[in-house]
């Protein structure tokens, strides 16, 4: 390693990384700089949320909230408006254009760097990073063999795939089931019986892709433990809704029923005052990060445990085009929803039968279906992934699981936290993990912020 040139590697070319990049190619560090991408995919600023697909998905959230920058809010909409004149900032965008859109930003990043930093970008897999002694480079493991000795390593991996369900394990290699959609084609036609496990965003997606053309929408249903579908979201006023953030923290630090029971007045009120509950939900999660990280231990895990859903299906809500959908092909009884637990799943040739018990039931209920779709969302639990690089990185104690199974555990600015409770110097996290430490961190609201700071922190002259 030249003791002139300081290499920082980014591992993951999606939102977070690309974000970071871009950051840092317009504020460097002040000595010649490599900055090195690696994105396995063909495209960095893609990922699998804005990749290109046969069905054009819309993002979850209006235009107007989606700038890759804080400090240029309006930047998406300006970016779109070249294309299309007469969009508005409440509009739902298909999200391949959105991955233009961070194309160009990276882009135009590059193409204004000033001449001491220079951005290279490859495509590969990275299967390890292993740090030499503590204090000194970290040597970053590509697939093909080769590796790369950086001076930082920012791990910007974005969603992983979701869990093998353990009721699943039976049919993982039957061909009915598919284990990933957002990896798969999906086609169908109108005399199959489809079967989605989870009820929230993916299956949205899918609902959506499969009812694109009226003559070969299958009969689908739908199944997760509380049978939530996501509300729709409604015009965005940010300022509209001027909670007590003080009551919010005092009844973090007393109970989580407390907590909970001063959300719902929240919602109650921002109703009373002629508003809407979202915005109550917006506030609640503006302070989300705080509250999180003053709530004991025993009530993160009671949280997660009872609330999760219901908080993650009111946080996260669908375009109205994307929930008119689902109603009508849930009143056209194309779709099902059912609340209950899975029990078992067998092999019936070509087909697949699926038990479950219906909530607050004893009786079961089974069903023949022609497909299975695991639309159970990403598993941060990376005590159990089976990526390479997540492996290496905890048996090598670079990084330590959440017991939660949320992500990992990070410290100041997404230093990762190392086997030995120390937040490893030169080696960083971004992206929806660190929802371990922050619970909200999953929306480009949250995640431009922290790439923002964590570039900002790469581009100071450090040990």
């Amino acid at each position: 390693m030249s003791a002139l040139l300081r290499t920082i590697v980014i591992v993951g070319g999606g939102f977070s990384g690309t974000v970071v990049a871009a950051n840092l190619l317009r504020r460097p560090p002040t000595g010649p700089t490599r900055l090195v991408l690696i994105e396995r995919g063909p495209r960095v600023g893609r990922g699998v949320a804005y990749a290109e697909r046969p069905h054009p998905y819309l993002l979850n959230v209006p235009a107007a909230r989606m700038s890759a920058s804080s400090a240029l809010p309006g930047q998406f909409v300006q970016f779109v408006k070249r294309r299309i004149p007469n969009v508005t900032p409440e509009d739902f965008l298909p999200r391949p254009l959105y991955g233009d859109y961070l194309e160009e930003v990276l882009l135009a990043a590059q193409l204004s760097a000033p001449a001491n930093i220079r951005l290279e970008i490859m495509h590969a897999d990275v299967t390890g990073v292993r740090r030499i002694e503590r204090h000194l480079p970290l040597q970053v493991e590509l697939g093909n063999g080769r590796c790369l000795t950086a001076d930082d390593v920012v791990l910007a991996l974005g969603n992983p795939p979701p869990a093998t369900l353990p009721q699943a394990k039976s049919i993982v290699d039957h061909p009915a089931y598919i284990a990933d959609p957002a990896s798969a084609h999906l086609a169908f036609t109108r005399n199959q019986q489809v079967l989605v496990i989870g009820t929230s965003l993916t299956m949205a997606d899918v609902v959506n892709a499969a009812a694109v053309e009226q003559q070969r929408t299958p009969t689908i249903h739908a199944i997760s433990r509380h049978g939530l579908v996501p509300p729709r979201q409604t015009p965005f006023r940010p300022d509209a809704f001027k909670g007590d953030g003080n009551a919010l923290l005092l009844a973090a630090a007393t109970s989580l029923r407390g907590l909970t029971s001063t959300v719902r007045l929240l919602a109650a009120e921002a109703e009373k005052m002629g508003g809407d509950w979202r915005e109550a939900v917006t506030f609640v999660r503006h302070m989300a990060p705080t509250i999180w990280q003053r709530m004991p231990a025993r009530d993160r895990q009671r949280f997660v445990r009872h609330l999760r859903a219901p908080w993650d299906v009111h946080r996260h809500r669908l375009p109205p085009a994307v929930l008119q959908k689902i109603d009508s092909l849930r009143a056209a009884e194309r779709l099902h929803i059912h609340a209950g637990h899975l029990i078992r799943f067998e092999s019936r040739g070509e087909q697949i039968e699926v038990t479950w018990r219906p909530r607050h039931a004893r009786a079961t209920t089974s069903l023949v279906v022609d497909r299975v779709l695991n639309c159970t969302g990403p598993d941060y639990a990376i005590a159990r992934s089976p990526d390479p690089l997540w492996r290496n990185l905890l048996q090598c104690g670079l990084c330590v699981a959440d017991p939660l199974g949320l992500g990992l555990r990070t410290g100041p600015k997404g230093a990762v936290i190392d086997a030995d409770g120390w937040p490893g110097p030169h080696l960083f996290y971004v992206g929806p993990m660190l929802r371990a430490d922050h619970w909200e961190a999953t929306a480009v609201g949250e995640l431009r912020v922290h790439a923002e700071q964590l570039a900002n922190v790469l581009a100071t002259e450090r040990t």
